[in-house]
């Protein structure tokens, strides 16, 4: 199957529960399922086989939910091209060594 990228933002909404803690929540699911990712500021980048992409974002919302979310909205956007893409195609270039 070919790689694609999915975006996903998560967008937790509680009275009680502090937002960047169930948003960690939900990036310790991506960190779990063992597909490559890419914390952003503002977004998440996972890459793979697209259902298995797709079944992340699932657990990621119901995760969530479960730290204590009240409930949640989810942005998600998908790149998927037949022959496969990565994250390195796309900003590689842009990256900047530290050394």
């Amino acid at each position: 199957m070919p790689i694609s990228n999915v975006g996903l933002q998560i967008l937790p909404f509680s009275k009680d529960k502090d937002t960047y803690g169930l948003v960690d929540e939900a990036i310790k699911v991506i960190q779990e399922s063992g597909v490559k990712y890419e914390v952003t500021a503002l977004e998440t980048i996972l890459e793979g086989e697209l259902d298995e992409l797709l079944d992340v974002v699932k657990k990621t919302v119901y995760a969530t939910v479960e730290a204590g979310a009240d409930e949640v909205a989810a942005e998600v956007k998908i790149h998927f091209r037949p022959q496969g893409t990565s994250i390195e195609e796309k900003v590689g270039k842009y990256r900047k060594s530290n050394q």
